[in-house]
C-alpha cells in the first residue's frame, strides 16, 4: 500500500501558494499519496486586518508596527522565490475569507477535478484576478475545470460548510495551526522547506 500524506493549505496563504507545485512534485517523484485538505486561517487574530485601495493606500486597519513589519518581510520574501518560479504573487487588497473557494475545493475533489480548480483558484488569486468569497465567481472556475456546478450553491450553504468545518476541528485536534502543513505518520510539518525533510523519511 503507498503511503499517504495530508497536505494543509489556504488559498489565502502566499506560502502555501509556493507549496502546491512542490508537493505536486513530491508525489510523481516518490508516488506518495496526498491528500489535500482545506484550513482556513484566522490571519486577524495573530496579524491583525488592513485593507487598501488601488493605489495601495491603507483606507483601514487594524494592526501594530511589529504586525506591518511581519506582513511586509512576508509578502516580499515570497515574492522573491515566486519570482523564482515565473509565479505572480500581488499582495491582496483586503484580507479574504476562504471558506467558499475552500468548500468549492471539496466540491471539486468529489467531482474528480480537483487539480485544475486548485491550480487555477491559486494562480488567479494571487494575480488579483479572483474573489474567492465570490460564490458565482468559484461556481465558474468549477464549471470551467470540468465540474457541474448545478449543485454546488446547495453544498456550499449544507453539506460542504460542515465538511469544511470538520475538517478544521479535526485539524486543531491534530495540532494543526497553520500553512502549508504536512502530517507523515502522524508527525506534522509546518513549511515547504520541510518537503525535504519528508522525502528523506519517505525514502527511509
Amino acid at each position: 500500500m503507498p503511503r499517504s500524506i495530508v497536505a494543509y493549505f489556504d488559498y489565502k496563504s502566499p506560502y502555501a501558494y509556493l507549496a502546491k507545485d512542490l508537493t505536486y512534485k513530491l508525489a510523481a517523484e516518490t508516488g506518495v499519496d496526498v491528500d489535500w485538505r482545506p484550513y482556513t486561517l484566522d490571519i486577524p487574530a495573530y496579524l491583525g486586518d488592513a485593507e487598501v485601495d488601488a493605489d495601495g493606500k491603507v483606507v483601514a486597519e487594524s494592526r501594530n508596527a511589529h504586525q506591518w513589519r511581519r506582513v511586509r518581510y512576508s509578502y516580499m520574501d515570497c515574492r522573491r522565490h515566486a519570482e523564482r518560479r515565473g509565479l505572480v504573487i500581488r499582495g491582496p487588497r483586503k484580507i479574504f475569507d476562504s471558506t467558499t473557494s475552500h468548500i468549492g475545493m471539496l466540491y471539486a475533489q468529489r467531482a474528480g477535478v480537483f487539480r485544475p480548480y486548485h491550480d487555477a483558484v491559486f494562480e488567479r488569486f494571487w494575480k488579483r484576478e479572483l474573489d474567492i468569497e465570490d460564490a458565482g465567481a468559484i461556481e465558474a472556475v468549477l464549471a470551467e475545470a470540468g465540474a457541474d456546478p448545478a449543485g454546488f450553491g446547495d453544498f456550499l450553504a449544507g453539506e460542504g460548510r460542515s465538511e469544511l468545518q470538520r475538517i478544521i476541528d479535526d485539524a486543531h485536534d491534530s495540532g494543526i495551526f497553520g500553512v502549508p502543513s504536512f502530517v507523515l505518520d502522524d508527525e506534522i510539518f509546518w513549511g515547504r522547506e520541510h518537503l525535504a525533510l519528508i522525502r528523506k523519511r519517505l525514502a527511509g
